[in-house]
């Protein structure tokens, strides 16, 4: 779910080569659409997703303080750190708790895409890298997405696996380009840990942070830049809270969405079992409270 590294630097050019060129206008207007998920596949593969990750991890944990908006009537963008290779299957599972009748995109590089095509009925679309025209096409597209308030557009700014410790936060510029494609838009950072609190696996831990609501407008913080440290911001805050909030270990501050596996396995919880049921005690396989 990574945000191609496309050409953005160029993309004040690309823009008025595609004015002065109606033939490339043209070209990007016949763009195919973002690719409608097909909702026999969202479903299956989400399950998939719940299923593998409670085999993984002892719980996915969503911060009380910071629940998500639904920002209804406008397109949603969440823009998340990308800490593990899991955050793509945990976001498909929040989708489906808190966002069922979205229909969600996210970008993917399109070499990937092409090995991949599979990809294409979750809502992938392909980004072409490092070009004038890849940039272009890309933002074509997601103006496409901005177009329908029904969007879910999902998006890992940071271009790769990033360290939650790692600050200042910083993101490539083409976030803060979609935010000045002049489509009203909600844009909603979602920070996410993977720790070890007491169980033998470890918790999926997600906080939503503060959103920004996007308008068309000339105004001088308007600008991609701007938008881009505005959203880096957001990022950090969220990610702040949700350190404090990981390191507090309570799980009353959080709501559990999914629960997975607990206790040792093997011979060690037989021995714990038998020991409960010598007490007349209930057992549990969870080591700790949380």
């Amino acid at each position: 779910m990574t945000l191609a590294a496309a050409s953005f630097q160029a993309e004040g050019k690309a823009a008025k080569d595609t004015k002065n060129h109606p033939n490339e206008n043209r070209r990007i207007r016949s763009l195919e659409y973002p690719p409608t998920a097909s909702r026999w596949m969202m479903r299956w593969f989400t399950l998939y997703c719940r299923i593998y990750i409670r085999r993984h991890f002892h719980s996915l944990r969503i911060s009380l303080s910071g629940m998500p908006p639904q920002a209804e009537g406008l397109p949603l963008v969440i823009y998340s750190n990308h800490a593990s290779w899991w955050d793509p299957l945990v976001f498909l599972v929040l989708k489906s708790e808190f966002f069922p009748s979205r229909k969600a995109c996210a970008p993917i590089d399109a070499e990937m895409l092409r090995r991949y095509a599979f990809f294409k009925k979750l809502g992938f679309v392909g980004v072409e890298r490092g070009s004038i025209r890849g940039a272009r096409d890309f933002l074509a597209t997601m103006e496409r997405i901005l177009g329908s308030p029904e969007h879910l557009l999902a998006l890992t700014p940071q271009n790769g696996f990033v360290d939650i410790r790692q600050r200042p936060v910083q993101f490539a510029s083409g976030l803060g380009h979609i935010a000045t494609l002049g489509q009203p838009a909600v844009f909603v950072p979602v920070a996410t840990e993977y720790v070890f609190w007491e169980e033998r696996l470890p918790e999926i831990l997600v906080r939503f942070g503060e959103s920004t609501e996007t308008v068309h407008s000339s105004q001088p913080d308007h600008d991609a830049r701007s938008f881009t440290s505005r959203f880096e911001r957001n990022l950090m805050a969220a990610q702040d809270a949700l350190a404090v909030e990981s390191q507090r270990r309570n799980a009353a501050d959080f709501k559990t969405i999914l629960r997975g596996g607990a206790g040792q396995g093997g011979v060690y919880d037989l021995w714990r079992h038998a020991k409960a049921s010598l007490r007349g005690q209930s057992f549990s396989r969870d080591h700790g409270t949380k």
